[in-house]
């Protein structure tokens, strides 16, 4: 009788990881491919006809303006004080003897001023690499300032680190998920930011992009299966609610892009440019909201799916209900990821707006204030209905794959 049950026990193990097997595997038929292969020609030819006649900086040989990287190869004159009443900054200046490593001036080498101040303090010594601004103003006539320090090299460690604790905590799941936000930084940079200089509405190129990179993400992380079209579907609706909430709430509190620090520059470049200042505002609310967006609606899909897994009798409300009772688990935690990230980065603004001691009439009613409270509450409320929108579209794919 023990033989038996042990036997039972197995072949419920052996169907259970099956089922797994079934979900991770993805079947290599000639249609994928054929569909596969017209995806990337699609993508590729929106990123063609997005950078085609992208603006670029033009130099020539007797003016323009250069960014390259110089190596110190002496500092004199140092005449620099520190000034104790203002947390020991440096000020003065220092003369610098460099040597220039890239651009058309590879080689030469010139002197410059190093200037120090509270607010422009680039402390380099000897063998120290940084950035210069050259600015042509004839041929072979050339002048070099010290623009900041040559940060490229960290730059790239912090990614090679990024990368490699990705992979060795992830795995082949880190690998992939590195390649999803390489996705997505390649969709933003090179074809939400062109096709908004060229005229076309963000909000709508924004959502677009929201459903293809959270499809596209998804996918490299558990490839085409219930779980992971839950998951895009559930990200998709929580984030075009947050984008409504933050439209909505800019029409009322007579809120948008004009409002913001980036209004003037944004203005110079609409005179170039046809931007569409208005949906700008709107479209950074679906950005900002939809990585909090797609963690949650990952974390209900995948429990759902494991559930549906190790039960495959549970109903579509047995599903849903289950979907709501992680859900509410993660709302709140991930509420205040949200809020607090948007508290932190205008953490710097809220000290000086209350150094100056003022009321909460005048603090509530300022437009920075307004722009981040819109901000924070329009993606937590995407949030929040991204745990019922996933729930019922989960349980509704798994009941039916049940049957």
């Amino acid at each position: 009788m023990s033989k038996k049950i042990k036997k039972n026990n197995v072949s419920k193990k052996k169907s259970i990881l099956d089922r797994i097997k079934g979900d991770i595997k993805i079947k290599i038929t000639p249609v994928k491919v054929i569909v596969l292969i017209l995806a990337v020609a699609a993508y590729i030819s929106v990123l063609y006809f997005a950078n085609q006649d992208r603006p670029h900086y033009t130099i020539t040989k007797t003016s323009g303006t250069e960014y390259e990287t110089a190596k110190v190869l002496n500092r004199t004159k140092d005449d620099i004080q520190v000034d104790k009443k203002l947390e020991n900054i440096k000020k003065g200046s220092t003369m610098l003897e460099v040597e220039i490593l890239t651009g058309r001036y590879k080689g030469d080498v010139t002197t410059i001023k190093n200037y120090y101040s509270a607010l422009y303090n680039v402390d380099v010594k000897k063998g120290d690499t940084l950035s210069v601004r050259i600015d042509t103003t004839g041929l072979n006539k050339y002048q070099v300032s010290v623009y900041n320090y040559n940060r490229i090299p960290f730059f790239y460690g912090m990614i090679i680190l990024f990368f490699l604790v990705l992979v060795i905590i992830g795995g082949k799941q880190g690998l992939s998920a590195f390649a999803g936000l390489a996705f997505t930084i390649v969709s933003i940079f090179f074809i939400l930011l062109p096709l908004s200089l060229k005229g076309f509405d963000t909000v709508s190129v924004t959502c677009i992009l929201v459903l293809l990179t959270s499809a596209v993400c998804y996918y490299m992380i558990g490839g085409w299966q219930p779980k992971t079209i839950t998951a895009a579907l559930g990200c998709f609706a929580g984030v075009i609610i947050a984008a409504f909430f933050g439209w909505a709430s800019a029409k009322v509190a007579g809120i948008s892009t004009f409002q913001t620090n980036e209004a003037e520059a944004l203005m110079l470049a609409k005179s170039t440019f046809d931007l569409h200042m208005r949906g700008m505002f709107v479209s950074g609310i679906l950005i900002a909201a939809m990585g909090a967006v797609m963690d949650v609606s990952m974390t209900i899909s995948s429990a759902l799916s494991e559930i549906h897994t190790l039960n495959p009798e549970r109903t579509f409300a047995q599903l849903a209900k289950s979907g709501m009772s992680i859900g509410r688990d993660a709302m709140g935690t991930m509420a205040n990821t949200l809020v607090l990230a948007y508290v932190g980065s205008s953490f710097n603004m809220m000290v000086v707006i209350f150094s100056y001691g003022v009321s909460f009439t005048q603090l509530v009613n300022t437009d920075f204030v307004a722009v981040e409270m819109i901000r924070s509450i329009a993606g937590s409320l995407g949030i929040f209905f991204t745990v019922p929108a996933t729930s019922i579209i989960g349980a509704f794919l798994l009941s039916r794959k049940k049957k």
